[in-house]
């Protein structure tokens, strides 16, 4: 059967059955009604010109009429019937009432004006998000809200004032500020009357509540975000920028994620960080990118997939739980990291110092990965033959359980924690334990710091022969180790350093 394009003036449909095949019963009829009460019966002629029936689809529709009337008339005949994309405009349909089970969802009434536009000039509308009789309206440059079941009325002045209306959805009036959600509303989460978004357009991390747009991304991480969330695009494709609030530190939690082969995230290419709004600030930084990132009940979730995507099996995806004891600390999807601090002494910053030690209240398990003084400037390096920096730097500090040591008595040499078994046949040797890293007193670890500057010109002792390096400030990196309770517990409360003034050397 050919098609064809009808105009529709009445509205009817009829449905064509086939009772029988071959002699074998395809329906029949009305199933389980006697063909004597209205059922169709069975026919057994192998003839499909006697194997079909017509049955009217409504209710009024008299069994074996000769004849039917057209049915309910059509009140609307659209004379150019062409779709539009308005990608700026809200449409609204008739309500459904559980008092009276009376459903209007499908219902969209021409007579009543029930569309309303926001400003094109702002781009399409990304999001929307109910809140109190409030609708509020993400677009691309422009958050706006709109008014439910009410309207403002201004004066001559300017001023505004709300008033009931039989209006479904009322004027739209947008937020002060320049900003919107850019197209990425996977961004988007809400706690309590705070709602957390990003805007890549203005490369700004952005938080609306009653306070109205408050840009986030400057509190200490401006140039990050500049730099990240204009990078999430690639050649590839279109990045993301996952968002979700952790109801179980109280953070809101964005991973910044560049687009990967066929469109999965580029699991090395990403960053995730938290906003935290007890401290005002972003805390911390996360070895792990979702691509869903919700909360429920006291719980947080993360949804990713635990394997690498295959052609045969792209998704593999899981709902993951985060801060579960029941899993190794550091484990997110099946792989585990360690976990670091970077800290930052400058007690004094105009006056030069020189740091001899380095201390720590916590627990066991934590190394020093990283102690390096502020930069000096580039100076030509001969060696090298590039302009470079020349900072001082220190030698690594083993944590207190991965720098323990004891000296095999059969050879007079040092053995480490981890050769006990393969060495001397035990894990736990009977002999004297030593500490090449971190020693503990009253649980506080301390270490002197040795320097691994190479000599600079005009010191009269340099290198390895001073304890600690020269600087105004220091920036440090503390990290656990892989050697003590791995998977459990690490707890890291202050970082202290002993100096001294340098007195102008």
């Amino acid at each position: 059967m050919a098609g064809a394009v009808v105009e529709v003036k009445y509205f009817n449909s009829f449905v064509l059955k086939k009772t029988n095949k071959n002699s074998l019963p395809v329906w029949n009829g009305s199933y389980g009604i006697p063909a004597s009460k209205g059922g169709y019966p069975v026919v057994s002629s192998t003839s499909e010109d006697n194997a079909w029936a017509v049955e009217e689809s409504r209710i009024r529709g008299g069994y074996n009429n000769t004849s039917t009337d057209y049915g309910a008339r059509a009140y609307l005949v659209e004379e150019e019937p062409n779709s539009t994309v308005r990608n700026n405009a809200l449409i609204y349909s008739g309500i459904f009432n559980s008092r009276t089970g009376i459903n209007r969802t499908n219902v969209f009434s021409t007579a009543d004006d029930i569309t309303k536009a926001a400003d094109p000039a702002n781009g399409s509308i990304q999001k929307l998000y109910a809140e109190d009789s409030n609708l509020i309206i993400f677009q691309e440059r422009k958050i706006s809200r709109a008014l439910i079941d009410k309207d403002a009325i201004y004066s001559a002045e300017g001023n505004s004032s709300i008033t009931s209306s039989n209006l479904t959805i009322g004027v739209i009036q947008p937020y002060i500020g320049n900003f919107g959600i850019s197209t990425n509303p996977e961004s988007f989460a809400v706690h309590g009357y705070s709602k957390y978004f990003s805007d890549k357009n203005n490369n700004a991390m952005l938080r609306l509540s009653n306070n109205g747009i408050t840009e986030i991304s400057r509190v200490g991480m401006k140039d990050f975000f500049r730099d990240n969330l204009n990078n999430i695009n690639t050649n590839s494709g279109k990045g993301l920028v996952v968002g979700g609030w952790d109801i179980h530190n109280d953070q809101y939690v964005a991973s910044l994620q560049q687009p990967g082969v066929g469109g999965f995230v580029n699991k090395s290419a990403f960053n995730t960080v938290c906003w935290d709004e007890d401290i005002n600030g972003w805390t911390s930084r996360f070895s792990y990118a979702p691509q869903v990132a919700f909360s429920l009940g006291s719980s947080f979730y993360t949804v990713q997939n635990s394997f690498t995507p295959t052609l045969i099996d792209p998704l593999k995806l899981a709902i993951w739980k985060h801060y579960d004891t029941r899993v190794n600390r550091g484990t997110f999807y099946d792989s585990s990291s360690v976990s670091n601090v970077t800290f930052v002494l400058n007690t004094q910053n105009t006056t030069s110092k020189n740091f001899k030690t380095i201390s720590y209240e916590g627990s066991n398990g934590w190394s020093v990965t990283r102690y390096t003084s502020d930069d000096t400037g580039n100076d030509f390096n001969f060696t090298t033959n590039l302009w470079q920096s020349q900072p001082d730097t220190t030698s690594s500090v083993f944590s207190y359980t991965g720098g323990e040591y004891v000296i095999n008595p059969a050879t007079d040499l040092a053995v480490s924690r981890a050769n006990y078994i393969t060495t001397l046949g035990t894990n736990d040797p009977n002999l004297p334990r030593y500490y090449a890293g971190f020693t503990r007193k009253e649980n506080r670890y301390s270490a002197n710091l040795i320097s691994t500057t190479p000599a600079q010109q005009g010191e009269i002792i340099f290198g390895n022969a001073i304890s600690g390096i020269k600087g105004f400030f220091v920036i440090g990196v503390a990290q656990t180790d892989n050697t003590t309770d791995v998977g459990g517990e690490k707890q890291l409360f202050s970082v202290m350093s002993d100096y001294s003034v340098n007195n102008g050397y």
